[in-house]
């Protein structure tokens, strides 16, 4: 069981309200009904009376909203007693990482590190930007990849976490397209005629990074959404199918675009794509918690080279 399914849990039990309690979890509703469904089948109970509105608990889901709390409570001290205790595998790095980054840029990215740095024993948490940031801060993951964008900054306080920027990525809309590499759609359609849209979810950062270029274009994009997901990776293989246009991270698809399956279907106009920053973060050393020493090693290491490359 999953302690992220107690919370979700124990929030939706107090905002009667899916959608709501999606919001304040910072993942979008499908993904959050789902983790509520798996709580549920590891119970083996209904736990919410889904006939009724606003969102009830059944009398199982009564009984085990107090058993939520007070399991959660055990854990986070037992949580607290073993990591002031316990001696930390010293010579693993854990990462934190958005399934699209995880997926695209993390394998590359490990591979050239240890071309340059040696080899590198590591562990992959690939999960929503959210829960990625939350295991930085709840001390889950060493290092913590994710990306950034001002209109959707991460809130960590620079006086306690350290950061800096990998490379950039740009964000933009792509379709299927044929041998000569003419995608079947092309922004921005029209009003008689919209262009079938495969989205992100709501609450899913990509989703809010495709926002922005709506909200900015000075030209409207007529799109008509026919498909959503909370996974690029999901938005890919449906445009592949010929599905539709899709905003997709450009190195999510860079086989596709070397193959031509996919093509670029904004005519390369500049402000209908969005860049974003890949940024890596970590808590900054103290004395109460000084971090593993190969951590420390890695980002003087990684730090090196980031200053090497401004000075050229």
């Amino acid at each position: 069981m999953d302690t992220k399914w107690l919370e979700d849990f124990i929030s939706l039990a107090e905002t009667h309200s899916f959608s709501r309690s999606a919001e304040l979890r910072h993942v979008t509703q499908p993904a959050f009904s789902r983790r509520i469904q798996s709580l549920e089948a590891w119970l083996g109970a209904d736990l919410i009376d889904r006939t009724s509105y606003p969102t009830k608990l059944t009398s199982a889901g009564e009984v085990f909203y107090e058993q939520a709390i007070e399991m959660l409570g055990q854990i986070s001290n037992a949580r607290a007693l073993m990591r002031n205790k316990r001696s930390t595998q010293q010579t693993v790095v854990d990462f934190a990482v958005p399934h699209t980054l995880s997926l695209t840029y993390m394998p590359k990215w490990l591979t050239q590190l240890e071309s340059s740095f040696g080899h590198l024993n590591s562990r992959l948490l690939a999960l929503n930007v959210h829960d990625a940031v939350m295991a930085l801060v709840e001390g889950g993951c060493d290092l913590m990849l994710c990306y950034h964008h001002p209109r959707q900054p991460l809130q960590l306080d620079h006086s306690q976490y350290e950061m800096m920027v990998m490379g950039v990525e740009a964000l933009r809309a792509y379709a299927r397209c044929d041998a000569h590499g003419v995608p079947d759609f092309i922004l921005p359609g029209d009003s008689e005629n919209p262009l079938p849209f495969l989205a992100y979810a709501n609450n899913a950062y990509l989703d809010r990074m495709v926002d922005v270029i709506l909200s900015d274009t000075p030209t409207p994009m007529h799109l008509d959404k026919c498909y959503e997901t909370d996974m690029a990776e999901g938005l890919k293989m449906m445009a592949l199918e010929g599905r539709g246009i899709a905003f997709l991270p450009e190195s999510s698809v860079a086989r596709e675009l070397k193959r031509k399956q996919l093509a670029r279907a904004d005519n390369g106009v500049a402000s209908w794509e969005v860049e974003m920053e890949i940024r890596l973060y970590r808590e900054r050393p103290s004395a109460q918690r000084p971090g593993k020493p190969l951590v420390n090693r890695l980002w003087e290491f990684l730090m090196h080279q980031h200053d090497a490359k401004k000075r050229r």
